[in-house]
């Protein structure tokens, strides 16, 4: 019987012992909770503390009011002092109590990955390499040097190059020179030009004649002068009995395709054309503001002397009126014919003048050379104009305007682009007479003097060849 009677004292003593044990590890589950959940609190009101903490010395020094009176309306700084205070007190006991029970700390745990995060977190973004696509427009008049020049762009494997695209309007549209009609060919040149700057060369078709058909033609003007349109995939294999009258030089091809070219186009990395048909810089100001562009404006500037010169070489058919004007000795030459240099000068010079001023639709976009700086230091300009333009210049383009500026002789046709560069700049003037430099320096006297091109006062200073007649300007002309 009293073995009996002690089983079930047995079995209550276990029960109770059990019922205490859960107690205690319910106690110790209760005490991890509660700290972890202080813990969190904590963080938040120091967070705020701190925040507070700053606000009274700037509040302060701008509106000369009392600190305590500014924090009577959030809370007392006393208050959250003490309240923090009891916290920390509080995390230190239960710090102490887990580690005697040897339950690591939460926070602690957690602290060191929990840091690292926020310290990447915190890090800002590596920007990935951007390379911006930039839009050149070598802007000239005809003879100033522009092929020339040009050809610092076309050498450039990595720039999609075109040789005067606009020459196909001028041949389709009719424009009467000055007033409205002006205006006009310079609207429909700015718009043409922005579509080529966008690579849509399909705009060129309806303005080639004849006009190509499933977009191949073989009438693009001077393509041989672009490398892009004489290269693979765009070369296409040559088509016997099939003649193109601008052929490429080094190489034979097939029709242009359109399509080939511009998809050639989007895939280099730049873009650039010569145009000696757009006067009015101010015309410019869209594809300047158009986001799709990156527009950079090199205004290529001669000295209007030697401008007539070659264009009465060049172009003689033109110039029969100054011909007979030099050969008859009259005493005046036709009004016409002087108020047409005068409005060329004019046009140049208002163009320079507005770049030069640098509106902000033009800032860091424009830059104004002249063909002599050029001619006496073409590397050295070269270099600028890439530099100016935000492309680097390759060794190629170096090497090119080396072998091309020390020739022995100027390379014949009148757009050839190898120079004997120290020499060929000041040739014109050992063969113009004076009195027909006397009226190019009485109708461009303005764009001269803004250039810098100085006035010959008698024959004699016009063929002293110690006598120069070009001041110098240096870094001015990179605005």
């Amino acid at each position: 019987m009293e073995k009996g009677l002690a089983f079930p004292q047995d079995c209550r003593d276990f029960l109770h012992s059990l019922r205490m044990k859960s107690k205690y590890a319910l106690f110790l589950a209760f005490v991890v909770v509660v700290f972890v959940f202080i813990e969190k609190e904590n963080k938040i009101i120091s967070r705020v503390s701190d925040r507070l903490k700053q606000i009274p010395q700037p509040l302060a020094d701008a509106n000369s009011t009392d600190p305590a009176l500014i924090l009577a309306d959030n809370a007392s700084l006393l208050s959250l002092s003490e309240l923090d205070s009891a916290f920390t007190q509080l995390q230190g006991r239960l710090r102490n109590l887990s580690l005697q029970l040897g339950v690591e700390p939460v926070a602690e745990a957690a602290g060191g990955a929990q840091g690292e995060a926020e310290a990447k977190a915190k890090e800002p973004p590596r920007p990935r390499e951007a390379r911006p696509r930039r839009h050149v427009l070598l802007m000239a008049t005809t003879r100033t040097g522009s092929s020339f020049v040009g050809e610092f762009f076309n050498q450039q494997g990595n720039i999609f190059y075109l040789f005067e695209p606009l020459w196909h309007i001028e041949r389709t549209v009719s424009f009467e020179s000055g007033g409205a009609n002006a205006a006009g060919s310079a609207l429909v040149y700015r718009d043409v030009l922005k579509q080529l700057f966008l690579c849509d060369l399909y705009v060129l078709e309806h303005f080639i004649s004849p006009l190509p058909e499933d977009h191949l033609t073989q009438f693009m003007f001077r393509r041989g002068s672009s490398r892009s349109l004489c290269e693979d995939p765009v070369c296409t294999p040559f088509v016997k009995k099939v003649f193109e009258k601008y052929h490429c030089k080094n190489r034979r091809c097939g029709p242009l395709n359109v399509t080939l070219a511009a998809e050639a186009c989007r895939r280099k990395e730049h873009m650039a054309l010569k145009a000696v048909r757009i006067r009015q810089l101010e015309f410019l100001q869209p594809l300047a503001e158009d986001p799709r562009l990156d527009l950079r404006v090199i205004q290529l500037v001669r000295d209007p002397r030697a401008v007539l010169a070659s264009r009465m070489v060049a172009f003689a058919g033109k110039y029969e009126g100054w011909k007979k004007w030099l050969a008859e000795g009259q005493a005046r030459l036709g009004e016409e014919e002087v108020q047409r240099l005068r409005g060329n000068c004019e046009s140049i010079r208002l163009s320079a003048e507005l770049g030069l001023r640098q509106p902000a639709w033009l800032r860091g976009r424009y830059m104004l050379v002249r063909y002599e700086d050029v001619a006496r230091w073409p590397l050295q300009k070269a270099r600028e104009m890439y530099r100016f333009a935000g492309i680097p210049l390759t060794a190629q383009v170096e090497d090119w305007i080396r072998r091309n500026t020390q020739a022995a002789q100027d390379g014949s046709g009148i757009y050839s682009t190898q120079k004997n560069s120290s020499e060929q700049f000041e040739k014109w003037r050992f063969s113009m007479p004076f009195k027909l430099a006397q009226v190019v320096q009485a109708a461009c006297a303005p764009a001269m003097h803004l250039f810098g091109y100085r006035l010959a006062r008698d024959a004699a200073s016009l063929t002293n060849r110690s006598v120069s007649l070009l001041e110098e300007r240096g870094t001015f002309w990179v605005t």
